[in-house]
């Protein structure tokens, strides 16, 4: 593993691929590149292989099988400001931009090199929310036939459709509930109450963090807490994109929720490119 002496002023950025052909594109931005997945990465890529790891859980974890890596190996030695994240389909951009319109050579320059001094009243960056109440009432019906008939409110009134029903919605019915009477007594009624009462996350397991001790206490309540979970939905029995990463789908409205609620945050606008439209060209 090589780590890339990082040129930005106050930025370390972890970007997270599964492919590595992205390696000269990563390196291009001035970010550390991440390998995940079963592919064969050389030693210019971190890897959540080594030392003490949960990598075989990747299909499950998504991104936080490299978090936890993270934190149980690396996160003291980094020096910088901030600790971002981002993916090969996401990026940090301070405009929004329409996809239609960009390519490598435009995310190569409007991705960001290191933090606008804007940010630097906050603790946290996370993304713009992501509202789940905005989805055609069409899709509503197709995915959630069952909860619509309990419910038939929710078909016409757009304020009943919250962020606990479209995790039931999209992840099973009563999963998050299951999940969250696992969490300590202090987390669960805070929680419980964030997934009944707002209407949109700051999604994608992307954030910026200017503390390490911030994060590192963000890491050791998710992780004892996923653990737990993970007595109640096992690995073997989850079928279907929506349940097989359920572990990432839970700690991302849980990232959400813990930065919101411990954290000065601001937000930062996530452009999206899927590179692998021009190099599998």
């Amino acid at each position: 593993m090589e780590f890339y002496k990082n040129i930005m002023k106050n930025l370390t950025m972890f970007s997270l691929t599964l492919e590595p052909s992205h390696l000269d594109f990563i390196k291009g931005l001035d970010y550390t590149p991440v390998g995940l997945g079963d592919k064969n990465f050389s030693n210019e890529w971190f890897s959540d292989k080594i030392g003490k790891n949960i990598s075989h859980k990747n299909k499950n974890y998504g991104e936080y099988t490299f978090h936890y890596w993270l934190w149980k190996n690396y996160i003291e030695k980094i020096n910088s400001k901030w600790i971002g994240f981002s993916q090969y389909r996401k990026f940090w951009t301070i405009d929004n931009f329409d996809n239609s319109n960009l390519s490598m050579k435009k995310i190569n320059s409007i991705a960001i090199r290191e933090v606008p001094s804007e940010f630097d009243d906050c603790d946290v960056i996370l993304g713009k929310p992501f509202f789940v109440n905005q989805k055609r009432t069409s899709k509503f019906i197709k995915k959630g036939f069952k909860l619509i008939l309990k419910k038939p409110s929710l078909l016409f009134n757009k304020n009943s459709r919250n962020l606990k029903f479209h995790f039931d919605l999209m992840h099973g019915e009563n999963n998050l509930k299951k999940a969250v009477d696992l969490l300590d007594e202090k987390n669960k009624s805070f929680f419980e109450d964030y997934m009944n009462k707002n209407f949109y996350f700051h999604p994608h397991n992307m954030l910026i963090c200017k503390s390490k001790s911030l994060l590192t206490n963000y890491y050791e309540t998710i992780f004892p807490w996923l653990e737990k979970c993970e007595h109640i939905f096992g690995f073997k029995n989850l079928k279907g994109f929506g349940l097989m990463r359920i572990y990432g789908f839970l700690a991302e409205r849980f990232m959400s929720y813990w930065f919101t609620k411990n954290a000065k945050f601001k937000t930062m606008n996530i452009t999206f490119y899927d590179i692998n439209n021009e190099l599998n060209n």
